[in-house]
């Protein structure tokens, strides 16, 4: 494990570029972005919904909240992983954002 600062700096860094690709992608995405006290907040209209996106420095993971499901990420020297799929978090968001928005 790294210091709670270190790790910090690595989890709001990975939170900054996600929300800056998902910033590109609102207007034509069927989503909004919102930022509030660390936290990313993905929301939907149609169908209704919302992901959350934070960082837990206790654990040191980034926790995403979406479609009734936790998703708990690792720092490991590729970023942030979801041990089970091996994804990373843009891709990770990416695919669940896909998943929500193709539910009707």
């Amino acid at each position: 494990m790294i210091d709670e600062a270190e790790f910090r700096r690595e989890a709001d860094a990975a939170i900054e570029e996600l929300t800056q690709e998902l910033y590109a992608a609102e207007d034509d995405g069927g989503f909004e972005v919102e930022t509030q006290a660390g936290a990313l907040y993905v929301i939907f209209e149609k169908p209704a919904g919302k992901f959350v996106i934070t960082p837990n420095a206790p654990v040191q993971q980034i926790w995403i909240s979406a479609r009734n499901t936790s998703f708990k990420l690792d720092l490991t020297t590729d970023g942030f992983v979801l041990a089970k799929t091996g994804e990373t978090l843009s891709p990770l968001v990416k695919r669940l954002i896909e998943a929500h928005l193709s539910y009707s």
